[in-house]
């Protein structure tokens, strides 16, 4: 699938000058990759832009940055090929408009979300207990049963993973990435590394000139690397309390000391931190490094992490109140606005991110080998 005309040839512009001058490969993997791809095909941009993790040292130590007359700014031009990169592949495509509406689309699934739990919740009499308080087993599906937390949940998530997966699938073919090679163990044990640690956001070992393009600082890896730990530890809580519920029969809400509680707690603060980190910094970074629709999706994915972590947490201290019913269908809302955005907003990041670091993992790890298998392999420009 072809990029915006006016988009690839600017990309090929400043790539092949930065091929020419090669001043910053050594600062991460993107100009690594990058070299290997003479002849940029619109599936090489996109390998090379979701390679690059934004780091910015480029643009501080590039010699034609403007006001420099060939304008080189490689930071806002990835941003703006990734942006190019989920709209493109994105599935079905006629979605693929609300990656440019993300705090809209994530707005009208919250609302969708809770009209539907608390029509759920009217339907099967949770009205007459919504402002009850009620500490016995079993309390949440009182206000909204089970099914009806469960099945929307599955639907959701399977319809994120068929989007995910035909997205990943034409990306992977324009861009000549092997699927296969992502269930090599090796392989695995490297992407799992990089994308956990974030090694590329390093910035060449000096952290990222983020917030400030002139100052590097590893926080917003630090932000980073928090948030998604939270994420899977509530994962993990999640499963846990599965398994207590379906194996053992024991139902929620669990004790303070139990281990879906203390996971649950320890990603609720991890993503909260995390989350409003990343946030504080997006709020002071250098705008023209950055595309408006990158910002506007990081700013409204981060937003929405920040509330299903903080109505969660609430919901955890509050759970024996006559508050509970509330925030239930807070959270619930909360939740429809992540899971039914999942597949056309910030989050679509990570599907490329890791089949880039696939590829980076061969290129820059096993170099003769990649090279070996892409001579003459490259597409015309």
């Amino acid at each position: 699938m072809p990029l915006a005309p006016d988009l690839a040839a600017e990309a090929r512009r400043q790539l092949t000058i930065c091929n020419a001058c090669r001043y910053c490969e050594g600062y991460c993997a993107t100009f690594q990759v990058l070299e290997l791809r003479p002849r940029l095909s619109d599936g090489d941009i996109s390998v090379v832009g979701n390679v690059c993790h934004d780091c910015r040292g480029c643009y501080q130590a590039c010699m034609f940055a403007p006001p420099h007359e060939f304008a080189i700014n490689i930071p806002l031009l990835l941003s703006q090929v990734r942006t190019e990169t989920y709209a493109t592949y994105a599935w079905p495509s006629a979605l693929a408009t609300l990656f440019g509406r993300a705090a809209t689309g994530s707005a009208i699934a919250a609302a969708v979300g809770l009209i539907v739990m608390a029509g759920i919740s009217l339907a099967t009499g949770g009205g007459a207990r919504f402002f009850a308080a009620d500490a016995a087993p079993g309390s949440f599906y009182r206000i909204v049963p089970y099914f009806g937390m469960v099945i929307p949940a599955m639907l959701l998530s399977l319809y994120a993973l068929l989007s995910f997966g035909m997205s990943a699938a034409a990306f992977s073919r324009d861009a000549r990435i092997r699927l296969t090679e992502l269930f090599a163990p090796r392989a695995l044990v490297s992407i799992a590394r990089d994308a956990l640690t974030l090694h590329w956001m390093s910035g060449g070992g000096y952290g990222c000139y983020y917030p400030e393009k002139e100052k590097t600082s590893e926080t917003r890896r630090a932000f980073h690397v928090l948030l998604v730990a939270g994420f899977i530890s509530a994962f993990l809580s999640t499963t846990v309390a599965a398994i207590y519920q379906e194996l053992l029969g024991v139902l929620p809400p669990y004790g303070m000391t139990s281990l879906p509680v203390i996971l649950g707690m320890a990603g609720g603060a991890a993503m909260i931190v995390g989350a409003t980190g990343l946030l504080a910094l997006k709020v002071g970074a250098a705008g023209e490094l950055i595309s408006r629709t990158m910002l506007r999706m990081d700013v409204a994915f981060l937003v929405v992490f920040d509330l299903v972590s903080i109505t969660g947490m609430a919901l955890l201290f509050l759970r024996d109140t006559p508050l509970m019913g509330t925030l239930l269908l807070a959270h619930f809302a909360a939740l429809a606005a992540l899971y039914a955005t999942i597949p056309y907003g910030k989050f679509a990041h990570v599907v490329y991110r890791l089949l880039t670091l696939l590829e980076t993992r061969r290129d820059v790890v096993a170099p003769p080998v990649a090279a070996a298998r892409r001579q003459g392999a490259s597409g015309p420009a």
